[in-house]
């Protein structure tokens, strides 16, 4: 491991008075707490969008809500939690408050209600006070850092393979992981023993009360149904209307992290298997189309053997970023053409002998598209990211395996899933294997009733949560209703109205639909010009 500097070692002296012992799993729901009203003041100026006009500016307004570090031992102080309110547009009408969460774990949801008409409909706008928070560990809440510079962070991630696949990058990754969990456990302090969706969803309730609310209304995508599916289990009579959008499987989750993630793995090589197949159905309107599974196997074991490719535009796509861009870019319906479009462009470069197709792509598109992979480029300033992902899912996740046991497992899952399933394999597997902490964290049952059915939407080409985790949802909660939709993409609010006006009939006047009700997005995947 590499010393820490001398910043990241003051603050772990700091941090290191205070001793958080882990307590067992907990099954049964925990005591209501005495509610604090939340005080809301007026926004920092960097809070809200600089294009928001004025007048819609006065319906935000901002609260940095305390909540106890350790729920059960409220004494050891207490943590942040920033929050972002947007008044309803009919206060005399107002039911109460709808909290979202984005998911992640680890995405910021605190500027969520500025970006809300684009996920609800306007009744839900006029019928409640919309609010995001961060959640703990997490942006401007108090936040969990590992590292105190970016160039500890950028030294333990420059060894990190995505698709570790050479014996250097998986032995380098296997160092760079091991120092990832050092860092933690030397830097991050007792939040990282408190860091489990159980430990947010008592957070929630408490923010809940806070607002005023006698129940809650929630509206929560991908990791966020797993924060809606805990709530409900552990306060089911204090819940008015869940609505959870791209489902994760609660059961599984809990209590196999390496299932999980293996059958999650399969979900992205069914989405892209039902992309390449859509590609090659839509004809001259998909860029790939003609062959198309066949020309992505191709490229895939192209760049796996011979190394890297060069686009037109000089961005350079290696074995470990087809991989990972591609399943990155699985997430996006309206990103699907141009995703046909970048791998027609490969082919074409890896095929010269072939009549190249015509521009495919705009000057900087193809770095677009692949930036989701790019790195810390300034090792000398502050460390300002955070760490709540791998905190999160290594407290929710038991694993059983060792570290050196993962690429066995990724070599096994790459046979069985040859573009994801040594990606998926090198994921929370490895992170987890020696995580530092042992969090408290609830792992069902997931069965207890609430007043009114949870309400489960899940894609039918969903690479993330496949479609089977949204039918596990609905059927492991004690009281739902699931609406599947025909499409491809993570989550589908916003996508299709079918779905929109359904979770605004629910939200506002509890109205569950019928059983079996299947809805489609809005646009097809390769719409015409």
């Amino acid at each position: 491991m590499r010393t820490l500097t001398r910043a990241a070692a003051a603050v772990a002296a700091l941090v290191a008075g205070v001793v958080v012992a882990p307590t067992a799993t907990a099954t049964a729901a925990p005591a209501p707490a005495t509610p604090v009203p939340v005080a809301w003041h007026t926004c920092p100026a960097d809070a809200l969008p600089t294009t928001m006009p004025p007048g819609e500016r006065t319906k935000y307004s901002c609260a940095d809500y305390n909540v106890p570090l350790d729920h059960d031992r409220p004494r050891l102080g207490t943590i942040s939690i920033a929050m972002l309110r947007r008044a309803a547009d009919s206060p005399t009408h107002r039911i109460g408050s709808l909290f979202l969460n984005p998911g992640g774990p680890g995405g910021s949801g605190f500027a969520l209600p500025t970006v809300a008409s684009r996920i609800v409909q306007p009744a839900v706008l006029d019928r409640f006070d919309i609010i995001g928070f961060d959640p703990r560990g997490i942006g401007r809440s108090t936040t969990l850092r590992c590292f105190a510079t970016a160039e500890d962070a950028a030294a333990v991630n420059a060894k990190i393979a995505a698709v570790p696949y050479t014996r250097k990058e998986i032995r380098d990754t296997i160092e760079g992981t091991r120092e990832y969990g050092q860092y933690c456990d030397r830097f991050a302090g007792p939040l990282l023993a408190h860091m489990s969706t159980q430990d947010v969803a008592r957070d929630l309730d408490l923010m809940r009360a806070g607002v005023g609310d006698d129940k809650l209304n929630y509206l929560g995508f991908s990791y966020g149904t797993l924060l809606g599916a805990t709530y409900v289990n552990l306060f089911p009579q204090r819940s008015r209307a869940i609505v959870l959008d791209g489902n994760v499987d609660p059961a599984l989750r809990t209590s196999d992290g390496s299932e999980y993630d293996h059958q999650r793995t399969a979900g992205f090589e069914i989405s892209l298997d039902a992309f390449l197949k859509e590609c090659d159905k839509a004809g001259p309107l998909c860029a790939y189309s003609g062959g198309a599974r066949a020309k992505f196997d191709e490229s895939r074991e192209y760049l796996k053997t011979h190394g890297p490719v060069k686009l037109s535009d000089g961005t350079e796509v290696t074995y470990g970023l087809f991989v990972s861009a591609t399943g990155s870019i699985l997430y996006s319906r309206p990103e699907l053409p141009d995703l046909a479009r970048l791998l027609q462009e490969l082919y074409d470069i890896i095929h010269p002998s072939l009549a190249p197709h015509p521009a495919l792509l705009a000057p900087g598109q193809a770095a677009s598209l692949l930036s989701g992979n790019t790195r810390l480029d300034n090792p000398d300033s502050p460390y300002t990211g955070d760490d709540s992902y791998a905190a999160v899912n290594c407290s929710d996740k038991p694993f059983h395996n060792k570290l050196t046991d993962v690429p066995r497992t990724a070599d096994r899952w790459d046979r069985e899933m040859p573009t994801y399933g040594r990606h998926g394999a090198w994921g929370d597997q490895a992170l987890c294997a020696e995580w530092p902490v042992f969090a408290d964290r609830y792992a069902g049952p997931w069965d207890r009733k609430t007043p009114n059915p949870v309400l489960v939407f899940s894609n039918y080409n969903d690479p993330a949560t496949r479609y089977q985790f949204g039918q596990r949802m609905a059927a492991e909660l004690g009281n739902s209703r699931l609406v599947s939709v025909d499409a491809f993409g993570h989550c589908i609010l916003g996508d299709s109205t079918c779905t929109d006006r359904i979770a605004a009939d629910y939200l506002v006047n509890l109205k569950v639909p019928a059983p079996g009700q299947v809805c489609a997005p809005d646009l097809p995947v390769f719409p015409k010009p």
